[in-house]
């Protein structure tokens, strides 16, 4: 009646060993991953690129035989011994390089973390459990089961791997910024001069002028969707009035212009 459940593992754990062993093997930065990792103190910094693609290859091979029914009991139960050993491995590192990178599927820069600890812990239990079924058994019975949960799996996978954050965390969070923006929510003729403020400071206009700027905001007032902003500048030696547009109503610091206006000279 599970056997779907034990199936499901085969291809989960065979994805995520494909994943991992053909970015060590197949990609253009791979070398730079493998002399981030621990691995280099195992190894020496010779032979780490060498001992880092034999890696990949052993991962691919093992991910190759779990998806063939006569294999697939012995690779079970060989992929519960690699997710240990790489618990192992991740120990170790941790301990002995601190600020190095795991390098399993990306060559960004992630220090091991719990979340690589929990990683591989969730590989060693799928290994576990495949070691109790066959692949592909039971999948055309329940397919859409079968997929739901091969699903759930992979999303949990990508979460505990920090160097995959660049793909879906740093876009959900500039999505939730633009989606609950400090303005959000306000009044048309309510919006606070410090919110204005906040928008300014992360903008470039405001950094590109910041060195000339000699005084706190001096005046703002509203003309329609911006807020106008100055401050009391300097410029190739002479006063000058930094003036700066910001968006009103919206929280978007791409936008801020900004402009030096020289002060005229007096006149005797």
């Amino acid at each position: 009646m599970i056997d779907w459940v034990f199936a499901v593992q085969f291809v989960f754990v065979a994805g995520a060993l494909a994943a991992a062993g053909a970015f060590k093997l197949f990609a253009r930065d791979s070398a730079v991953a493998a002399r981030r990792s621990a691995l280099t103190r195992l190894v020496g910094a010779d032979r780490v690129v060498a001992a880092f693609r034999l890696v990949g290859g052993a991962e691919l091979a093992l991910a190759a035989a779990l998806l063939l029914p006569p294999l697939a009991p012995g690779s079970a139960v060989a992929a519960l011994a690699w997710s240990l050993g790489m618990l192992g491995y991740l120990g170790y590192a941790r301990r002995t390089a601190p600020d190095s990178s795991c390098g399993c599927l990306s060559a960004k820069e992630a220090p091991i973390t719990g979340r690589s600890f929990a990683r591989a812990g969730l590989l060693a239990v799928a290994g576990a459990v495949a070691a109790f079924g066959s692949p592909w058994t039971g999948l055309a019975g329940e397919p859409v089961a079968a997929a739901v949960l091969l699903l759930a799996e992979a999303a949990v996978f990508g979460t505990l791997s920090a160097e995959l954050d660049h793909h879906w965390l740093l876009p959900l969070r500039r999505l939730r910024t633009r989606v609950r923006h400090p303005l959000r929510g306000t009044a048309d003729d309510d919006v606070p001069v410090q919110a204005s403020l906040q928008q300014l400071y992360r903008s470039a206009a405001y950094r590109s002028m910041h060195d000339r700027l000699r005084s706190t905001l001096l005046e703002h007032w509203d003309e329609g969707e911006w807020r106008m902003l100055t401050f009391a500048a300097r410029q190739e030696g002479r006063q000058a009035t930094a003036v700066f547009a910001v968006p009103r109503l919206s929280f978007e610091p791409e936008r801020v212009r900004g402009a030096l206006v020289n002060e005229p000279e007096p006149v005797f």
